[in-house]
């Protein structure tokens, strides 16, 4: 059986309450092992013992979190983001990542506590063409979970934190804003590699952690679960001064596994829709949409300062850009980056196409009723429940939206 394969019994077997197969190989077992339980596990894991001396996958990790010793990948688990560079330059296709749709099918079938889907603002056209944001809802909610939440609206909320941090920073004699906080591997690179620059990366969460966490204080006892196409995340959600906001991560690809197991038909499920995110959220999924959703934040709420955008895109650029910043050979004073070329909707774990996801990430934010958080009624409304009366007074009073750098 490949790993696919075995998911996939898997899957069907805990959503049927039927007995897993017994008649596995040892490494058939090992692999099971590692579905059933992945907290026990590392983020990125060999399907079998390997012979490669070549070590393509320790050279294509920039944050030296992989060596082999004795034929088997080691990972050091404070090190490794999962950004997935070193899967796709397996030669043997030999590496895989940790899966979480058996944990969560558990805690769905569970039923002592809501579950909440937070989805990322990359979703849109990932799931086929039928599958529409309020269908995606339905579907969830036909699957176990509570509800569906677009992230993509606590990304306008960070976007307005930003955008306060910017004017903040260009008040200072050498000002420049490192973003985005929404790309895990990026402040990874910078906290690691670039100390010297830090100081220029707000101390920001990601709109996935502070959906996570005011789900969590809105909907007490609840659980939430990340979706999304990137790996990065599940070792996000376990950082020590964010965990708590996020119970599982799950990638589009996983959850399409569920959608298949569960049979969904996107054609059948009824339409329910509920317009959450202004066009700034939703332009987080694709790269540059940080800079253009804050550069247009601080136009809506009458800044005169200058948003001056440089945008890096994938690993590479990313890396030769902190470089080029540290050595005073780049201009510009709002600097973006995103691991994955294309930004999000590049992530390891999408279902379609960048270019394409880019295009109908574009198309969606251009439908949204609202340009900027500063007049999303949702938003407002949301600061207003955690009890406060402005937008402003929440950004400097709640911590909620801050992480220790």
């Amino acid at each position: 059986m490949t790993f696919e394969e075995l998911h996939r019994v898997a899957l069907k077997a805990k959503k049927d309450n039927t007995p897993l197969p017994d008649n596995l190989t040892s490494k058939e077992k090992h692999q099971l092992d590692c579905l059933l339980h992945p907290q026990e596990h590392p983020l990125i894991w060999q399907l079998e013992d390997c012979s490669c001396t070549e070590g393509s996958c320790v050279s294509a990790c920039i944050f030296s979190a992989l060596e082999i010793k004795g034929g088997k990948a080691v990972f050091d688990p404070q090190r490794c983001t999962g950004c997935a560079k070193c899967i796709e330059a397996c030669k043997n296709n030999n590496l895989a990542f940790s899966h979480d749709s058996i944990q969560v099918l558990e805690m769905l079938k569970d039923g002592t506590a809501p579950v909440y889907a937070l989805l990322a603002p990359a979703f849109i056209g990932q799931f086929g063409k039928e599958a529409s944001p309020s269908r995606i809802r339905t579907a969830l909610k036909s699957i176990g979970f509570t509800g569906m939440i677009e992230v993509a609206a606590f990304a306008d909320i960070l976007t307005l934190k930003e955008a306060l941090e910017f004017v903040h920073n260009m008040q200072q004699p050498d000002g420049f804003q490192l973003t985005s906080c929404c790309c895990p591997v990026w402040i990874k690179l910078i906290r690691n590699d670039f100390q010297k620059i830090a100081g220029h990366l707000p101390a920001s969460v990601s709109p996935m952690i502070a959906c996570g966490r005011i789900a969590k204080q809105l909907h007490k006892g609840c659980r939430t679960v990340f979706i999304g196409p990137c790996m990065a995340k599940k070792a996000e959600a376990k950082e020590p001064d964010l965990k708590g906001a996020i119970d599982c991560v799950l990638t589009f690809e996983e959850l399409n596994y569920m959608f298949d197991t569960f049979q969904v038909d996107f054609a059948t499920m009824e339409e329910e829709p509920k317009e959450h995110s202004a066009s700034a959220g939703r332009l987080y999924a694709r790269t540059g949409g940080v800079s253009q959703a804050v550069a247009e934040c601080l136009e809506r709420v009458g800044h005169s300062l200058h948003l001056e955008p440089v945008c890096a895109n994938g690993v590479t650029e990313c890396k030769q850009l902190l470089k080029d910043i540290l050595n005073g050979a780049v201009s510009g004073n709002f600097f973006e980056g995103m691991a994955c070329k294309g930004g999000c909707v590049g992530g390891p774990k999408r279902v379609i196409d960048p270019g394409e996801a880019a295009g109908l990430v574009n198309v969606y934010a251009a439908q949204s009723p609202y340009q900027t958080p500063a007049e999303n009624p949702y938003v407002i409304d949301l600061i207003q429940r955690l009890g406060f009366f402005t937008i402003e007074e929440f950004l400097k009073s709640s911590d909620i939206l801050t992480r220790s750098l």
